[in-house]
């Protein structure tokens, strides 16, 4: 609970002389790993162009992800055993390397290989950083200071395609990563100079959680799978299977030792597991927005890629914007803010829809409301579940968080290519048809959004009864 005092300082509270050199670490670090996503997708038909592959295209952002999710969920692990600052320098060294294999790349083999190791250490600097929020700030700043992580992501989609474009439209792709390799290095030297030096929490010898990663890695590979694959059945298999994969994993973490998840992970009886369900919720309804609002854009109204990409940008400044403002939301509003969030998408989502086809400023005022939505929920989420988090399952509790995010955008981009294609979607359909994908799309994942409505009031309820709950 925040004083009276803390609320009447406002965003001084976190933005203190002591703390600005650790939190620009930290905000450097999310930006670095997340605007990396778009600077690929820039520059990749550039590096086809040169390198072949064409038909490997896809594999770089897959290699990427699946190793971002495996190191977002061993970071706690990793974290307890060596120290917090520790794996977040060790994380930014290794996406230093992945970007230096991905510049000396003779073939695209090389580029999925470096992306593989880039995602790994992406995975660690976003799973650690909340963490980090955790032992760094008090309390009463953690709210500001995961809006301020979240914006990163929104800010990725302005600075990554820019610098991926400087790069390419030049005919040197591999200065890219070069330069990316330099900034991760002197971020590497800034988080070992100003973040705290935490001690390891672990006490005596964890095993290597090979079975559970493997699940991990299996559930993602299905998963992806899904999001390729052309029959719908066959769609709805693999992402049944990705969940199963996954349950699986859950059972085996929870007798583990030393845990990859908290020990109440989903649960319904706690705020941790409250938390994550919405956590994955509205990340699984928010996933749509990257994928197929631009082909809509671009088919029904005839925009180019570029001003289309930049009206899906609506949702990121939504974003924003949204959590900026509503970080300084005294409790009461918090916990209001909680359920608002995924109403709002849910509404949002089925006007993206009704306006698919319509006035392209009504289309762009529904995704950002998708934006505002997540936005002002975000962070209060995220504080509850590292709040609520059992003695001993802080760290694990804190980078859960990114965990949940990247398998709800993963899972959700599996269901929108299912949902997509059983709408009957494909390149180069009738206009009317692909107004009805249009519609389809967007109200099916209201539904997810709709569930958050639930899970959050449950959120709330928790927190009303405290930690005797």
């Amino acid at each position: 609970m925040k004083s009276g005092a803390e609320e009447r300082q406002g965003w001084g509270v976190l933005l203190r002389r002591e703390w600005l050199a650790a939190l620009a670490v930290l905000l450097g670090g999310i930006l670095l790993h997340s605007m990396n996503v778009l600077m690929l997708a820039t520059v990749l038909p550039t590096i086809v162009g040169e390198l072949g592959g064409a038909s490997l295209m896809s594999l770089p952002s897959t290699a990427f992800l699946a190793s971002s999710i495996v190191a977002a969920t061993g970071a706690g692990l990793i974290t307890a055993t060596f120290g917090a600052r520790n794996t977040y320098c060790t994380g930014a060294a290794i996406f230093s390397a992945g970007a230096v294999l991905i510049s000396l790349a003779p073939a695209m083999g090389w580029v999925i290989a470096g992306r593989f190791v880039q995602g790994f250490g992406g995975g660690l600097i976003a799973g650690v950083a909340y963490v980090l929020v955790r032992s760094t700030f008090p309390e009463a700043a953690w709210a500001r200071a995961i809006s301020l992580l979240s914006g990163m992501w929104s800010v990725a989609i302005l600075v990554g395609p820019l610098v991926g474009g400087v790069f390419a439209r030049y005919g040197h792709w591999r200065g890219a990563f070069v330069a990316v390799s330099v900034i991760a290095v002197v971020l590497t030297l800034g988080a070992f100079r100003w973040l705290p030096a935490a001690r390891p929490v672990a006490t005596g010898r964890a095993r290597f959680p090979g079975v559970r990663l493997a699940f991990i890695c299996a559930a993602i590979a299905s998963a992806s799978s899904a999001a390729v694959t052309s029959l719908p059945l066959a769609k709805a298999v693999l992402i049944a299977l990705a969940v199963a994969l996954l349950a699986a994993m859950l059972r085996f973490d929870r007798r583990a030792p030393a845990p990859l998840l908290p020990g109440d992970a989903f649960s319904l009886a706690t705020p941790t597991g409250v938390g994550m369900w919405l956590i994955l919720l509205v990340a699984v309804a928010y996933s749509p927005l990257q994928i197929f609002i631009p082909i809509f854009l671009q088919s029904l109204h005839g925009l180019d890629p570029l001003s289309a990409g930049y009206g899906v940008a609506c949702a990121s400044l939504g974003w924003t914007a949204a959590a900026v403002l509503a970080a300084g939301a005294p409790d009461a509003w918090r916990a209001r803010f909680i359920l608002l969030g995924p109403l709002t998408m849910a509404i949002s989502l089925v006007a993206a829809g009704l306006f698919a086809d319509s006035a392209v400023p009504l289309l762009y005022l529904a995704i950002f409301g998708i934006g505002v939505g997540i936005g002002i929920c975000w962070a209060f989420v995220a504080q509850r579940i590292m709040s609520g988090a059992r003695k001993g399952e802080e760290a694990v509790a804190a980078s859960s968080v990114p965990t949940m995010q990247q398998m709800g955008f993963a899972l959700g981009a599996a269901l929108s290519g299912l949902v997509a294609n059983t709408a009957g979607f494909a390149v180069g359909l009738p206009h009317e048809a692909m107004a009805h994908v249009a519609f389809v799309v967007p109200v099916s994942f209201a539904v997810s959004a709709a569930i958050g409505c639930v899970v959050a009031l449950r959120l709330n309820v928790l927190a009303e009864r405290g930690p005797s709950s």
